[in-house]
């Protein structure tokens, strides 16, 4: 029997979160946080992804989202495959990383547990989808995004997080990735 979770309902809306291996802190850089941006900002104009709410946090991402083609397993694991090759590359490339060595190795430690890897593995397997049923679970699960740098005492305010979907939704802020509000 499959250990994976299941995206049951294909057309449905899901609560996503993926981590880094081991969880690590990976996303202190904004070339880094930039690769996931784009990525997403691809995959949405591109693969018919339909982000209602994100949050990009140093070890892991919150998303709350729908595939438009019905597809929402391949999807995601196409954006984590895109992710981790052009993250390990930026890593690699960046003569600033200080934890390059470490990060490398850790990710290779990953790697070498998981038969399906070759090298380095840079996202934790499991996603865990959690079907969206009502407007009150999609509310919870929004705020859950929204409150996740405040809770972790990045900032005081939601929006004050440069990368979450929380900007999106006020008037006053620059938003770095659009998202699908009214779809």
């Amino acid at each position: 029997m499959s250990r994976k979770y299941k995206f049951h309902e294909k057309e449905g809306a899901y609560f996503i979160s993926f981590a880094t291996v081991f969880w690590i802190d990976l996303f202190t850089r904004m070339e880094y946080f930039d690769i996931v941006i784009n990525s997403l900002d691809y995959c949405r104009k591109n693969k018919g992804l339909i982000i209602f709410g994100y949050c990009i946090m140093p070890s892991h991402i919150h998303l709350l989202f729908r595939s438009a083609d019905g597809k929402p397993s391949e999807l995601i694991r196409d954006f984590k495959g895109f992710t981790s090759k052009k993250l390990i590359e930026a890593i690699k490339e960046n003569n600033q990383e200080s934890r390059k060595e470490w990060i490398l190795w850790m990710l290779k430690k990953a790697g070498e547990r998981n038969s399906n890897i070759k090298n380095h593995q840079l996202w934790q397997q499991n996603n865990q989808p959690i079907e969206i049923w009502s407007l009150k679970v999609f509310e919870q699960k929004l705020n859950y995004i929204h409150q996740n740098p405040v809770e972790s005492g990045f900032v005081i305010e939601p929006w004050e997080w440069k990368y979450s979907s929380a900007r999106n939704y006020c008037d006053d802020f620059e938003d770095v990735l659009k998202i699908d509000i009214n779809t």
